[in-house]
Parts: C-alpha cells; structure tokens; sequence
C-alpha cells in the first residue's frame, strides 16, 4: 500500500475584497462631506466686540473694495440677488445669509445687500466681523 505524502495547506488570506470596501467608504465620506467654501477675496472685515462664530451651511455673501458683490463665487448684480437668493434659500430650509464685506465699503451698499436678502425671504442675514483684539 503506497501512502500518499501530505501537503500542508498554504495558508492564504485574499484581502483585495477587503481594499475594495476600503475605497468605497473612503469615497462615501469624500462624498458626504461638507465643504465650507471661502472666495480668495482680499477682505479686511470690520471688527466687533460681540463677533461670534457663524453657521457653516449659511450662504455667503461677498461685497469688496470696489463694491462688487459675489455669491457662490459667481459675481452677481444687486437686482438678481433677491432672485437667485430664494432658489437658494428653497433648496435648504435651515440655511442663513452671511454678507462678507470688506471694511472700506460704504454702509449703503452693505444695506443694499442685506435688504435683498432679506426681501428674498431670509430670516437670519448676518454680516461678518473680526473679533476685536482686547
């Protein structure tokens, strides 16, 4: 009677399914992820004593030295603000306005800005500040 030799079983572990659900979670945070998106806008904000810490998932506003205003890094005129404000607005219920503005533009402007905003229904508009050294 012949025996037959025994070889050992090679232990092996296939990992490449294991990479594959690496890469899909990596790419469903990629995804849901939140971006807080800030113009390249050289802007010296006014400063405040009561500045505090605004709201991530408000839209922002931008109006700088030269009195352009911006939204969504788009320049935008005075009169399609009101406009394109309430697409915004309907697509997130919660979100606010944040007007960043530079510290030279006249007041006019800054409430110029703000009273579209708020004629295009947004119940909280803001106006972004430096907190004050001291």
């Amino acid at each position: 009677m012949r025996y037959r030799e025994r070889t050992e079983a090679s232990g092996t572990l296939d990992i490449s399914p294991l990479i594959d659900i690496v890469f899909i979670l990596l790419i469903f945070f990629m995804v849901t992820t939140t971006f807080v998106k800030d113009m390249k806008l050289e802007l010296e904000r006014p400063n405040a004593s009561s500045a505090s810490p605004a709201s991530t998932k408000a839209i922002r506003l931008y109006i700088d030295k030269a009195g352009d205003t911006y939204l969504d890094g788009e320049p935008i005129r005075i009169w399609l603000i009101q406009s394109k404000l309430r697409d915004l607005l309907k697509a997130s219920a919660e979100a606010g306005v944040l007007v960043v503005t530079d510290e030279g533009v006249p007041a006019g402007k800054l409430v110029e800005v703000v009273d579209q905003a708020r004629l295009a229904g947004a119940r909280n508009v803001g106006v972004a500040t430096q907190k004050e050294a001291g």
